[in-house]
């Protein structure tokens, strides 16, 4: 029995690690997270207000460490994954 080659399979596409927040974004979001503000933020088409605690990067992504302003459920966010963001409160 002979067993054939794998087959080559074309390199799946990646998503760019480029963010696309402006200037402007990029203050209003460092402000909201020193001021302790509420964010509104969109993913895959659902909603989540969050306080974010901080911002990193995480493998070279940009990411939101935030919790739920009532029950403290903890989230984590990527930028590059986000459809929206808006400051609150």
């Amino acid at each position: 029995m002979r067993l054939s080659s794998p087959r080559s399979l074309p390199p799946m596409p990646r998503r760019p690690r480029i963010t696309q927040l402006t200037a402007a974004q990029y203050d209003a979001l460092e402000r909201a997270i020193a001021d302790r503000r509420r964010l509104s933020v969109w993913r895959r088409g659902t909603e989540y207000v969050v306080v974010v605690d901080r911002l990193h990067l995480a493998a070279g992504r940009e990411a939101l460490e935030a919790h739920h302003p009532t029950t403290g459920d903890r989230l984590t966010l990527y930028i590059d994954e986000l459809e929206g963001i808006e400051v609150v409160g």
